[in-house]
């Protein structure tokens, strides 16, 4: 999730080269190497995110990653939506650049995601949702990337032919206190300030940031004014934190997207977080229509 501080709330983007000292995400989580290859790097060439691919053509994420910064990538030439990148490669910071794959996208915000415009705990706003659609239609990969780029469908070997799903309608409403749920994301876990204090932003540990980690949680019974938009889930043992924004909360044991990562109510990213709601009317059916409209395929 991006690094900014909302209404004491922070949602969980890293800003590319500006990484927040003392910070960790996944926490309490290990290296999750295949265990969900579906779960990808996402960055804007300004912010880095996270996302799960539930399609060849369709990755799901949040809409408060880019929604709010002009894409380094360009815009999709027919559609005009902003272009970002995704890499599935769990290791990716050690992995070399001319070594790196990348899949170019163009992606779709719900447009009524305005940060800080909802009511609730305390203002931030619902529809945080977004898509990802990678078809070649407007799509063209930037001159002077390093690596492989592709745009249009990710081939199935990408993923080991593995996929989110997509929840059922009302799905959360029926789990009970205490259900299983895995994170799985990109963020940052650790950082070494060298001699002295940091001055300006730290040094990660190799391997430690934009790697694929993974942890479980669990859920907590809400009755909030939000509850009916956003999970609630312990973050103390295991959770999300910055870099891990629209990656997904799986219920446990499962491929299925209860929700995505979208802010955490301390920059120390412990206490409790709160993910949006994909089992809602209201997200499946922006989902549904926005792939629908931009042809991609779920």
């Amino acid at each position: 999730m991006r690094m900014k501080q909302l209404f004491f709330l922070v949602a969980l983007c890293v800003v590319l080269g500006v990484l927040p000292s003392s910070a960790r995400a996944i926490t309490g989580g290990q290296p999750d190497g295949n265990g969900h290859p579906y779960v990808a790097y996402l960055d804007n060439g300004v912010f880095a995110c996270s996302g799960t691919l539930v399609s060849p053509t369709v990755l799901i994420t949040a809409a408060h990653c880019f929604s709010d910064s002009t894409s380094a990538f360009g815009v999709n030439s027919v559609t005009g939506a902003p272009m970002v990148r995704a890499s599935f490669d769990p290791n990716l910071i050690n992995t070399p650049a001319a070594q790196r794959v990348w899949f170019f996208g163009s992606y779709y915000f719900d447009p009524q995601f305005a940060l800080g415009a909802g009511g609730g705990l305390p203002g931030f706003d619902t529809h945080d949702v977004a898509v990802v659609i990678f078809t070649s239609e407007g799509c063209a990969v930037p001159p002077g990337q390093r690596g492989t780029n592709s745009c249009g469908p990710i081939p199935g070997g990408t993923t080991s032919n593995q996929f989110g799903a997509l929840p059922t309608q009302g799905l959360v409403d029926t789990l009970p206190m205490g259900t299983p749920v895995d994170f799985v994301g990109f963020g940052v876990q650790n950082f070494i300030n060298g001699g002295g204090p940091c001055g300006g932003p730290c040094k990660p540990v190799p391997g430690d940031v934009f790697t694929r980690f993974f942890a479980p949680s669990t859920l907590i019974t809400s009755k909030n004014s939000i509850s009916n938009e956003f999970i609630k889930y312990h973050v103390n043992k295991g959770g999300t934190c910055f870099g891990d924004s629209g990656g997904p909360d799986l219920l446990g044991g499962t491929n299925i997207i209860l929700a995505d990562n979208s802010f955490v109510t301390n920059g120390q990213c412990n206490g409790v977080g709160y993910s949006y709601r994909l089992d809602t009317p209201q997200a499946l059916g922006f989902i549904a229509s926005t792939v629908a409209a931009h042809g991609g395929g779920l």
